[in-house]
């Protein structure tokens, strides 16, 4: 696994798989992550085998202790926890990793309204912090191993209309052994939406590149 070179106390609002993996793959390379839990105290055994910088606590109080914080809980759920904890995301990037999902003639698509991406969804419920698109069309069970044992080989589209933010995202990834592919803005994000051509699909960079059309960008 990459080391970083500028840890980070990262916040992941959420403890099922996603949360998880991308957590255990960030402190493999060096960050201190806070779990943003609804019961901390029935969490935190569970959480605790993952190693000493690892911390549980409520959502509202993961969210303020992060520098960067993760969403990455199941959709039907998020908007409440959003309007829970909105205040405390206030300036800080906020990485998506959720989907509004449904299961229509045997496949997985967006339950959106046509034309509107679940990142600019998400960034329209909180206008006053960096919404980045990431971690959020890779299968739960995969984002683990393929970043850890293979890393850097399959590549993670992300997406975000501020380009600091999205290139420090982009820095996260990297320190989770995936290579980030920038799909440009928020608006042009749907690709990685569920129903999307690179959902819960796999890519080598240059695949990527190729199935949604960007070229190599200078923000990763």
């Amino acid at each position: 696994m990459p080391q970083t070179e500028n840890a980070r106390r990262l916040a992941i609002i959420g403890t099922g798989k996603i949360g998880q993996a991308a957590g255990r793959l960030w402190l493999a390379a060096g960050h201190e992550v806070v779990f943003g839990s609804r019961s901390p105290q029935r969490a935190g055994p569970a959480l605790a085998g993952l190693g000493e910088r690892v911390s549980v606590a409520t959502h509202a109080e993961a969210a303020e202790a992060g520098e960067i914080v993760m969403l990455a809980v199941p959709g039907e759920v998020v908007d409440e926890v959003v309007d829970d904890i909105a205040d405390r995301l206030v300036g800080k990037i906020v990485i998506d990793a959720t989907n509004q999902l449904a299961y229509v003639d045997g496949r997985w698509v967006s339950s959106l309204e046509p034309g509107l991406t679940e990142g600019r969804r998400m960034a329209r419920r909180l206008p006053d912090s960096s919404v980045v698109r990431a971690f959020s069309h890779i299968p739960d069970e995969l984002l683990w191993p393929r970043g850890s044992e293979q890393a850097f080989y399959w590549a993670m589209a992300i997406a975000g209309d501020d380009t600091a933010a999205t290139e420090t995202v982009a820095g996260l990834v990297r320190d989770a052994g995936w290579t980030p592919v920038d799909l440009g803005g928020l608006d042009e994000s749907a690709a990685l939406d569920p129903g999307g051509s690179v959902f819960h699909l796999f890519y080598s960079e240059a695949e990527m590149r190729d199935v949604v059309g960007v070229a190599a960008s200078a923000r990763t």
